[in-house]
């Protein structure tokens, strides 16, 4: 998609619209990096700078809300431009969204208290979290791009994070029955991992918004993977 205009300081305020969602993306981005990393390493001081972190990503949402609103007031796009504005307005409440769920996560640290132990359970959450910190750089990378061959695959790749979130319940549900001493960390960690399911269903939104920036068509429904649901899992028979 190209933009030129008449009015080069129209392309100009363009320009500075993107960089501000760009900007909201970085912000996002590391606060989901250092929630994760806190959430392995049990550093309540890292998830404190998460947790903080948060006002200053509400604030460029709606520094860049400001910004489109003027911009269509100012100079009352039509067509392609206009829907670049409205595409970056969701873009904009997908990224606020992800800094929530991963303040969330913060703010579950200090009650799982200690570093996840090594091992599986350790080592799968930790493959859900880079996969979804994959999607998410991607994604922006996407945007920045204007590239919809890789919004689609992003779009397409929430099958996985799915897949990965499905079985990662279902063993955690597994070690609770197993340990019952473990039942309350365990609990927090579900709910962790959910978060970073649901920042992958925000990821494959914004995937899906680019779709529309760049085509001006609108995907069909994500077939969801999440069978969480649906997972019972029985008490192993003593001896």
């Amino acid at each position: 998609m190209t933009d030129h205009h008449i009015v080069t300081s129209y392309d100009i305020d363009l320009q500075n619209l993107r960089q501000s969602l760009l900007g909201m993306g970085k912000e996002a981005e590391g606060m989901l990096k250092d929630a994760v990393s806190s959430l392995a390493q049990g550093d309540i001081a890292l998830a404190e700078s998460v947790i903080v972190a948060d006002p200053r990503l509400d604030c460029l949402r709606r520094h860049l809300e400001e910004q489109a609103v003027l911009l269509i007031a100012r100079r009352q796009p039509m067509a392609i431009d206009l829907r670049e504005i409205i595409s970056t307005i969701r873009l904009a409440g997908d990224l606020e969204r992800i800094g929530d769920l991963a303040k969330n996560n913060a703010k579950r640290v200090p009650a799982i208290r200690a570093p996840l132990p090594a091992g599986k359970v350790k080592d799968d959450i930790r493959h859900l979290s880079d996969l979804v910190l994959s999607q998410l750089g991607n994604a922006l990378d996407a945007y920045a791009r204007r590239d919809d061959v890789e919004a689609l695959e992003i779009w397409r790749n929430d099958a996985s994070i799915d897949e990965l979130y499905t079985a990662f319940f279902r063993e955690v549900l597994q070690s609770m029955i197993e340990h019952h001493q473990e039942i309350a960390s365990s609990t927090h960690l579900l709910f962790c991992a959910k978060n970073i399911e649901r920042i992958g269903d925000h990821i494959a939104s914004i995937a899906e918004t680019v779709h529309y920036l760049l085509t001006g068509e609108s995907l069909g429904d994500r077939p969801k993977q999440d069978r969480s649901y649906f997972e019972t899992v029985e008490p192993s028979s003593g001896p």
